[in-house]
């Protein structure tokens, strides 16, 4: 039976989306141990997967992590990548926080994890010790800076947009429209209720007005769960746009405009930052910014203010040139 999350209209105001580097983290290890598919990031998995292997060997609880994190059974604990309880909190404060977990309840959550299925040897050492906590935090943090933090620029920009496009749809339509292709896993219910396809979770969970968190994944292709009381209730979601290969332009309107151009207003299919599309591009702010302006003036992007920045978005002139 699937898991059932009841809202109402007061969990509607409190629900939020927010960017977590630190479960993203966890993700990314996920993939390079091969727990997890690498789908379009195969090459950013090749790339890192030498690195990887020289961290397991420093951090031998990334090994051990197998046996409570991504596996197939699906139990996860959430002390190594809880929830964080900002909009966009920096690594570090999610670190911060993963450290501060009491052993005791880590150790909870592991047991609950192993249930029936109790690790081995190193494993089992390493899950039940008394450094557990550190010896994870330890690990995530080699992990962060020596293999994701060279890459998150992109991935934020990733998860920013899917952000910007989903918070509109539920701020505007309601819950059926921001959960209509959320995932093949989610079901909105016309009785108030979000209906989730767990392996290892199910029965009925009140968010009682506190909201829910979503994380968008630039990783996983499946969706998980937050849905314990020591953490705030969250639901992890693939992310629009991370299972698809970076959008390419045309040849032949590269020819005309310039491949960079070309490949903006490619991107520009759903609206981004000129940030966003910089880290995107992997190119520098200040050169996107000029081809940026360079689109705008010949009318085929337009920028809307919101908030701090600007959203860029193809006109119907830039639609007509890469569509034509």
């Amino acid at each position: 039976m699937p898991v059932r999350i009841e809202v109402t209209p007061q969990d509607l105001v409190a629900t939020r989306f927010a960017i977590s580097p630190l479960i993203e983290t966890m993700h990314a290890q996920w993939v390079l141990a091969g727990r997890l598919e690498a789908g379009v990031h195969g090459r950013w998995a090749g790339r890192w997967r030498g690195t990887y292997r020289e961290l397991e060997r420093d951090h031998p609880v990334l090994r051990a992590a197998a046996a409570i994190s991504g596996n197939r059974r699906g139990t996860n604990v959430a002390f190594i990548a809880p929830p964080p309880t900002a909009v966009d909190v920096p690594f570090e404060a999610e670190l911060a926080a993963m450290r501060a977990t009491p052993l005791e309840q880590a150790h909870a959550e592991i047991a609950g994890a192993l249930a029936g299925r109790p690790a081995a040897g190193e494993a089992r050492e390493l899950l039940a010790g008394p450094r557990v906590v550190e010896r994870f935090a330890d690990a995530y943090e080699a992990l962060w800076r020596q293999i994701l933090s060279h890459d998150w620029p992109r991935f934020r920009a990733i998860l920013q947009r899917d952000v910007a496009h989903r918070a509109g749809r539920l701020a505007a339509y309601g819950w059926a429209a921001a959960l209509d292709d959320l995932s093949p896993q989610v079901h909105w219910r016309p009785r108030g209720q979000i209906e989730v396809e767990l392996t290892s979770l199910h029965g009925l969970r009140r968010l009682g007005g506190k909201g829910l968190l979503f994380l968008p994944s630039a990783f996983t292709t499946a969706v998980g769960a937050y849905l314990e009381d020591a953490w705030p209730y969250a639901m992890i979601y693939p992310a629009r746009g991370a299972a698809a290969a970076p959008a390419s332009a045309d040849a032949g309107l590269a020819a005309l405009i310039g491949r960079s151009r070309a490949r903006i207003l490619a991107e520009l299919a759903e609206p981004a930052t000129t940030t966003q599309l910089a880290a995107l591009l992997g190119q520098s702010l200040g050169t996107t910014g000029g081809h940026v302006a360079a689109l705008r003036r010949t009318g085929l992007i337009a920028g809307t203010r919101v908030g701090r920045g600007v959203l860029y978005a193809r006109t119907a002139l830039g639609d007509a040139l890469v569509n034509g």
